[in-house]
């Protein structure tokens, strides 16, 4: 049960991070990043707010990568797919991070969320809960594309989104650019110092946390 909670944890602490490094990423305003992008694009057409056009999103992801690409889905798929959207939506309506103005401290701040978001992967990926709808695609093709670094993955879906996200006249600009490439290099390299191979993660579905839980519970 103890190791279950830490896990837990990690999973929590990783995806409030997460929806810092978004909320950070929006509020940087010198060009949205790939998925905020996208995000902000739809949202602007549809009129459907940023966290939940991020929760829809999550949901077809999740069905193309479970139904085609055969990725379990964890617990951690589930709580992302619906949390950061929320977490993100809150973060805006109570201000928690300045809007900036200024094209030199808005682009530290877009490089600060792509650090945060490295980090927040780690975190909510390491204990093998499951990957969220966007990381999971990752991980999917990166075991499909083995000698493929997993950041030029991480930076091919990206560039995919960003255009999709371009076409919706979102808000695109040198930070956008320098999102696309810093976040490839900036996954890599954490994960190389953390010494963590994403690949290398034995994820449980969201059945089987089910059931080893109970099985905890009853002893």
């Amino acid at each position: 049960m103890e190791n279950y909670l830490k896990r837990t944890g990690r999973l929590l602490f990783g995806l409030f991070l997460y929806s810092l490094g978004l909320t950070l990423s929006i509020q940087a305003n010198v060009g949205l990043a790939p998925w905020d992008a996208f995000g902000v694009g739809v949202s602007n057409i549809t009129g459907i707010s940023y966290g939940n056009i991020s929760i829809l999103t999550g949901i077809v992801i999740l069905i193309v990568v479970a139904g085609f690409l055969k990725e379990k889905i964890g617990l951690g798929t589930v709580l992302n797919t619906i949390l950061i959207g929320v977490m993100v939506d809150l973060m805006q309506s109570i201000n928690l991070i300045p809007f900036m103005t200024n094209f030199f401290f808005g682009t530290l701040m877009l490089l600060s969320s792509q650090v945060v978001i490295s980090l927040a992967t780690y975190f909510y990926i390491s204990p093998g809960m499951g990957c969220g709808p966007r990381d999971t695609l990752m991980v999917a093709l990166g075991k499909r594309f083995p000698n493929v670094p997993i950041g030029a993955i991480r930076g091919s879906i990206e560039g995919t989104v960003l255009f999709i996200g371009f076409i919706l006249k979102a808000k695109v600009g040198l930070g956008t650019v320098i999102a696309v490439f810093g976040i490839s290099f900036i996954l890599q390299y954490t994960f190389k110092f953390l010494k963590f191979d994403i690949k290398a993660v034995v994820h449980e579905n969201i059945f089987e946390t089910f059931i080893n839980l109970k099985a905890v519970l009853a002893k």
